[in-house]
């Protein structure tokens, strides 16, 4: 599986476990530090860094949990700033 791809479904599944603290709330002292610390693991550098504190500050806030960070962040790694790089050679 390509590495893009296994980084679509891995983020797919953390949003998923994101959402169980719609039935247990207090699951989101557990999940919100865990989900920035694979957010930075997912994606290096900078946008790795800003992407986990969103993701913190999504998952620890009552009533955000359902933002899809993960997969979102991945749309704009592979997606949106794909389309921007090809924009800007094709100038």
């Amino acid at each position: 599986m390509n590495s893009k791809y296994k980084k679509l479904a891995m983020g797919l599944v953390f949003d998923a476990v994101g959402y169980v603290s719609f039935i247990f709330p207090v699951f989101d002292f557990v999940w919100a530090p865990l989900s920035a610390y694979l957010m930075t693991k997912m994606y290096k550098g900078k946008k790795g860094k800003i992407a986990a504190a969103i993701s913190f500050i999504e998952e620890a806030m009552p009533f955000l949990d359902v933002i899809p960070t993960f997969t979102l962040m991945w749309l704009y790694t592979f997606v949106f700033k794909t389309k921007e790089k090809k924009t800007i050679i094709e100038v």
